[in-house]
């Protein structure tokens, strides 16, 4: 008996040394304080970013006083960016100084870079959970949503390396913004689902010229009838929708391969053609749909202010305005059975600090901002959608949106139609792995489209020796060949017999301890009829 004792703790240790090595990864634990220290005075620091939208920057200032309402002794000094690539570079700054600020409006594929500092992104598993001041807490000063609010596809994009990193605070995704005048102009009619065939053949007809060297559909001597603001996006999105491989969960980089190579290919042909140009290389795709130089103009909903010839924001001049009808819809798929979109947004993460109630009043913060004044107000700015149902239930959201097209402002028909594809279409979005390295690749993806699109319009050939180049180039650049992958692979085959060889030896103990067991009730069944 005690040989196989021993042999069964020998095979314990040993499937925990397999297990342990397979797929393992460190988890720090917050440990939440039992209450919050409300005689503290505690001074928070928000980075956050908004567009040139004045009233994001509004609905900032106005969650922040009407949360310090709510907790006089937390004071929030907000730093905004213009731009995610600035806030980004001057985090993994501060996070080499270990000058963080406490909450950060982020994106995931950042947050896993910055988890790589010091262990300085705080893990929210337990915050979550925590009853008095977890989500939809009993302690909180505020209507805060549960975590059964939260639409579930946003959340799920804030887990890395199994634990909650982040809270979701706004989502968006692309759609394409169409002017519907051109397309019919040109002899054709809006499919139910735009297609990539599609896109592609009206943008190619779109180019012929008149006479005098004016294109015919729209007079003008400047036309790209197709513009992507987003060419990672692209490409990203491309991928997905042809179900071809990207990078794996754990880092495994994948998208240098033949289907990529085939779309930058299709891609130059267009180029080649002059169809097809990129924000980067042209123009803002917006300003050229205003001025009736686009007929499709991909960008996210975010930017829904900005499109068409009604626009509340604009930034050409009135008499380059040109009128037309327009149409938004989902993006192009390859497969209109199936149909893929990338899911995008700002997400808040928190920062470790020397006092844990300072971290907690953090948290208090990070979750008012998903409270519905806010979720709301900060929608309304844009093609948003909110990320709790809470929110998207509310009354106040329902009257919103419910008066789409009684004002070119607040209730601008394309900015709410933009939203609306989203909500109709969350099942349908997806999101690409999160790593450290994944923003890099997410960058690699965008410039191999508009490397093509540069080089075509250079007259460089593209062929197989240029997209060799091209990819050894960018994975170069990106430094993607320094990516490290978790991935493990397979289990090893030695560890699959030891786990088989300890299943076995645990229903062969278990056997004989049930035999034992008879073997003794029987004795003792004998020696009493005796």
């Amino acid at each position: 008996m005690r040989k196989v004792v021993s042999l069964l703790l020998i095979l314990v240790i040993c499937t925990g040394i397999f297990s342990g090595c397979h797929g393992a990864y460190e988890r720090h634990v917050f440990e939440v304080p039992e209450t919050f220290d409300t005689s503290k005075e505690y001074e928070l620091v928000f980075w956050a970013k908004n567009e040139s939208n004045i009233n994001q920057k509004k609905v900032y200032e106005q969650a922040i006083a009407d949360f310090e309402a709510l907790y006089p002794n937390i004071k929030v000094t907000m730093r905004l960016y213009t731009d995610y690539g600035r806030l980004y570079d001057d985090m993994l700054k501060n996070i080499g100084a270990n000058t963080m600020p406490n909450v950060c409006i982020t994106y995931p594929d950042h947050i896993a870079t910055y988890m790589t500092g010091n262990n300085c992104v705080v893990p929210l598993d337990d915050l979550f959970a925590d009853k008095k001041y977890g989500l939809g807490g009993s302690e909180l000063r505020y209507d805060g949503p549960t975590q059964e609010e939260i639409v579930p596809e946003f959340l799920e994009e804030c887990v890395l390396n199994g634990t909650y990193y982040a809270i979701p605070y706004m989502r968006s995704t692309e759609v394409c913004y169409i002017n519907k005048t051109y397309v019919e102009k040109l002899g054709y009619t809006l499919p139910e689902t735009l297609t990539w065939d599609f896109v592609w053949e009206v943008s190619d007809a779109a180019m012929k010229k008149n006479e005098d060297g004016t294109f015919a559909v729209n007079g003008q001597k400047v036309l790209i009838p197709f513009v992507y603001k987003s060419t990672d996006n692209m490409m990203i999105q491309m991928l997905k929708q042809l179900d071809a491989p990207y990078s794996t969960p754990g880092g495994t980089i994948q998208i240098f391969n033949d289907t990529t190579k085939g779309l930058l290919y299709e891609i130059a042909d267009h180029v080649e053609k002059r169809s097809f140009s990129t924000f980067k290389i042209a123009s803002y795709p917006a300003d050229l749909l205003n001025a009736g130089r686009c007929i499709f103009a991909i960008d996210s909903t975010a930017g829904a202010t900005w499109m068409g010839p009604d626009a509340p924001l604009m930034d050409i001049s009135e008499e380059n305005i040109v009128d037309f009808e327009m149409e938004v819809m989902p993006i192009p798929q390859f497969d209109t059975e199936n149909p893929q979109m990338i899911s995008q947004g700002p997400s808040v993460c928190l920062f470790n600090q020397e006092d844990p109630q300072e971290v907690l009043a953090s948290w208090l913060f990070a979750q008012f901002l998903l409270t519905n004044k806010v979720q709301v107000g900060y929608s309304q700015t844009e093609g948003y959608l909110p990320v709790t149902t809470k929110a998207q239930q509310s009354e106040e959201y329902l009257d919103y949106v419910n008066r789409s097209g009684e004002d070119n402002d607040l209730h601008y028909w394309v900015k709410l139609e933009a939203a609306k594809i989203l909500q109709e279409n969350t099942e349908n979005t997806f999101v690409t792995p999160v790593f450290n390295g994944s923003a890099s690749l997410r960058d690699a993806a965008g410039q191999m489209i508009e490397s093509v699109t540069r080089s075509v319009q250079r007259k460089e050939t593209v062929d197989e020796a240029y997209m060799d180049k091209l990819f050894s180039d960018v994975s170069a650049l990106h430094r993607l060949d320094q990516v490290e992958s978790t991935d493990l692979g397979p289990m090893p085959e030695t560890a699959i017999w030891l786990l088989i060889g300890l299943g076995g030896t645990w229903i062969l103990l278990a056997a004989g301890a049930i035999i034992g067991k008879i073997r003794k009730k029987y004795k003792e069944n004998c020696s009493f009829t005796d």
